[in-house]
């Protein structure tokens, strides 16, 4: 069984809502994502997305800093 890593979604330098709008249209697609985004709404904008949909959100084990986040479904 092979681990696959996760998409990438980069949205740094982008303002909310287009972090979360960036999150979902990848979501549709994919079982899991990894956001990067640098707005400081976007934690909140993508947890609150994270919960309606029934995701998972959990901070990047890997990260160096804030802003980075995988998301499963």
């Amino acid at each position: 069984m092979t681990i696959e890593a996760p998409v990438v979604v980069d949205a740094r330098g982008m303002r909310c809502p287009w972090p979360a709008l960036r999150l979902a249209r990848a979501m549709r697609a994919e079982p899991q994502v990894l956001l990067i985004a640098d707005d400081p709404k976007a934690e909140r904008e993508v947890a609150a997305l994270a919960a309606e949909q029934g995701w998972t959100l959990a901070a990047d084990p890997g990260a160096a800093g804030p802003g980075r986040w995988i998301v499963t479904r």
